[in-house]
Protein backbone atom coordinates (compact mmCIF):
# COMPACT_ATOMS: atom_id res chain seq x y z
CA UNK A 1 0.00 0.00 0.00
CA UNK A 2 1.47 3.37 -0.87
CA UNK A 3 1.70 5.59 2.39
CA UNK A 4 2.41 8.93 0.24
CA UNK A 5 -1.23 9.72 -0.55
CA UNK A 6 -2.37 9.37 2.47
CA UNK A 7 0.24 11.29 4.12
CA UNK A 8 -0.98 14.57 1.57
CA UNK A 9 -4.47 13.94 2.28
CA UNK A 10 -3.99 14.51 6.13
CA UNK A 11 -1.51 17.14 5.45
CA UNK A 12 -4.13 19.13 3.30
CA UNK A 13 -7.28 18.49 5.90
CA UNK A 14 -4.83 20.14 8.46
CA UNK A 15 -4.03 22.85 6.52
CA UNK A 16 -6.97 23.60 5.39
CA UNK A 17 -8.37 23.72 9.14
CA UNK A 18 -5.70 25.87 10.30
CA UNK A 19 -6.88 29.27 11.48
CA UNK A 20 -6.00 31.79 9.45
CA UNK A 21 -3.84 35.09 11.08
CA UNK A 22 -3.70 38.77 10.05
CA UNK A 23 -0.68 38.34 7.74
CA UNK A 24 2.50 39.86 9.29
CA UNK A 25 0.94 38.83 12.74
CA UNK A 26 0.08 35.79 15.24
CA UNK A 27 -3.67 36.95 15.57
CA UNK A 28 -6.12 35.10 14.22
CA UNK A 29 -7.96 37.28 11.28
CA UNK A 30 -11.69 37.60 12.18
CA UNK A 31 -13.82 40.32 11.99
CA UNK A 32 -13.40 41.53 15.19
CA UNK A 33 -9.61 41.07 15.47
CA UNK A 34 -8.92 43.63 12.32
CA UNK A 35 -11.61 45.94 13.46
CA UNK A 36 -9.72 46.46 17.02
CA UNK A 37 -6.33 46.40 14.83
CA UNK A 38 -7.77 49.33 12.80
CA UNK A 39 -8.68 51.01 16.29
CA UNK A 40 -5.00 50.33 17.24
CA UNK A 41 -3.61 51.78 14.00
CA UNK A 42 -5.34 54.66 14.03
CA UNK A 43 -4.76 55.78 17.66
CA UNK A 44 -0.85 55.32 16.49
CA UNK A 45 -1.53 57.69 13.79
CA UNK A 46 -3.15 60.05 15.90
CA UNK A 47 -0.30 60.09 18.90
CA UNK A 48 1.42 60.72 15.61
CA UNK A 49 -0.42 63.84 14.32
CA UNK A 50 -0.59 65.24 17.39
CA UNK A 51 -4.32 64.97 16.93
CA UNK A 52 -6.59 65.31 20.10
CA UNK A 53 -9.91 65.40 18.05
CA UNK A 54 -9.01 61.85 16.29
CA UNK A 55 -7.82 60.09 19.54
CA UNK A 56 -11.39 61.82 21.21
CA UNK A 57 -12.98 60.27 18.77
CA UNK A 58 -11.48 56.57 19.33
CA UNK A 59 -12.34 56.50 22.89
CA UNK A 60 -15.80 55.22 24.81
CA UNK A 61 -17.90 57.71 27.37
CA UNK A 62 -16.67 55.35 30.08
CA UNK A 63 -12.43 55.91 29.05
CA UNK A 64 -10.60 56.58 32.12
CA UNK A 65 -6.62 55.96 32.54
CA UNK A 66 -4.49 56.73 35.42
CA UNK A 67 -1.41 57.29 33.14
CA UNK A 68 0.33 55.04 35.42
CA UNK A 69 0.18 56.78 38.95
CA UNK A 70 -1.60 57.15 42.10
CA UNK A 71 -2.11 60.88 41.84
CA UNK A 72 -5.54 60.92 40.24
CA UNK A 73 -4.83 64.75 39.19
CA UNK A 74 -3.46 63.36 35.87
CA UNK A 75 -5.79 60.49 35.59
CA UNK A 76 -7.34 60.83 31.89
CA UNK A 77 -10.94 60.67 31.29
CA UNK A 78 -13.13 61.03 28.44
CA UNK A 79 -14.23 64.30 29.57
CA UNK A 80 -10.87 66.07 30.26
CA UNK A 81 -9.11 64.53 26.96
CA UNK A 82 -10.02 67.26 25.39
CA UNK A 83 -8.14 70.25 27.79
CA UNK A 84 -5.35 67.43 28.50
CA UNK A 85 -4.11 66.28 25.21
CA UNK A 86 -3.73 69.67 23.37
CA UNK A 87 -1.88 70.39 26.71
CA UNK A 88 0.69 67.73 26.27
CA UNK A 89 1.10 67.86 22.71
CA UNK A 90 1.89 71.51 22.61
CA UNK A 91 4.76 70.72 24.85
CA UNK A 92 6.24 68.11 22.78
CA UNK A 93 6.97 67.52 18.92
CA UNK A 94 7.87 64.95 16.46
CA UNK A 95 6.58 62.38 17.89
CA UNK A 96 6.81 58.88 16.18
CA UNK A 97 5.57 55.39 17.38
CA UNK A 98 5.53 52.19 15.83
CA UNK A 99 3.50 49.19 17.51
CA UNK A 100 4.09 45.75 17.23
CA UNK A 101 0.57 44.03 18.95
CA UNK A 102 1.46 40.53 20.17
CA UNK A 103 -2.12 39.68 21.72
CA UNK A 104 -5.35 40.25 21.27
CA UNK A 105 -8.28 38.79 22.81
CA UNK A 106 -11.57 38.97 22.56
CA UNK A 107 -14.29 38.13 25.31
CA UNK A 108 -17.92 37.07 24.95
CA UNK A 109 -18.78 40.30 26.80
CA UNK A 110 -18.04 42.57 24.21
CA UNK A 111 -14.64 43.59 26.03
CA UNK A 112 -11.30 43.11 24.32
CA UNK A 113 -7.56 43.42 25.80
CA UNK A 114 -4.77 44.10 23.28
CA UNK A 115 -0.98 43.60 24.41
CA UNK A 116 0.92 45.30 22.28
CA UNK A 117 4.69 46.70 22.56
CA UNK A 118 5.30 50.25 21.29
CA UNK A 119 8.31 52.14 20.80
CA UNK A 120 8.07 56.15 20.81
CA UNK A 121 10.57 58.84 19.94
CA UNK A 122 9.75 62.83 20.34
CA UNK A 123 11.26 66.05 21.11
CA UNK A 124 10.65 68.27 24.50
CA UNK A 125 12.11 71.70 23.49
CA UNK A 126 12.24 73.86 25.94
CA UNK A 127 12.16 71.11 28.24
CA UNK A 128 15.06 68.86 27.56
CA UNK A 129 17.66 69.13 24.93
CA UNK A 130 18.22 65.13 23.23
CA UNK A 131 14.96 63.64 21.71
CA UNK A 132 13.53 60.97 24.15
CA UNK A 133 12.64 57.28 23.53
CA UNK A 134 10.46 55.10 25.30
CA UNK A 135 9.79 51.60 24.85
CA UNK A 136 7.09 48.85 26.97
CA UNK A 137 5.11 46.44 26.86
CA UNK A 138 1.26 47.77 27.38
CA UNK A 139 -2.03 46.65 27.28
CA UNK A 140 -5.11 48.36 26.29
CA UNK A 141 -8.83 47.64 26.62
CA UNK A 142 -11.52 47.96 24.45
CA UNK A 143 -15.23 47.62 24.18
CA UNK A 144 -17.69 47.34 21.87
CA UNK A 145 -20.12 49.93 21.76
CA UNK A 146 -23.06 50.28 18.99
CA UNK A 147 -21.07 48.11 16.26
CA UNK A 148 -17.61 49.71 16.88
CA UNK A 149 -14.89 48.83 19.04
CA UNK A 150 -13.57 51.81 21.43
CA UNK A 151 -11.04 52.44 23.76
CA UNK A 152 -11.76 52.22 27.64
CA UNK A 153 -8.43 52.00 29.18
CA UNK A 154 -5.12 52.08 28.27
CA UNK A 155 -3.16 55.11 26.70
Amino acid sequence: MNVRPLLVCALLVFVACTPRNIPGTQIADTEDNRAIINVMERFRAALEARDAKALQGLVSKSFRDNSGTEDPSDDLTYENLPQALPTLFARIDSPQVTMDIRKVDVKNTGVATVIYYWNATWRAPGLLDKPQRDSELEQMVLQKEDGKWRIVTGF
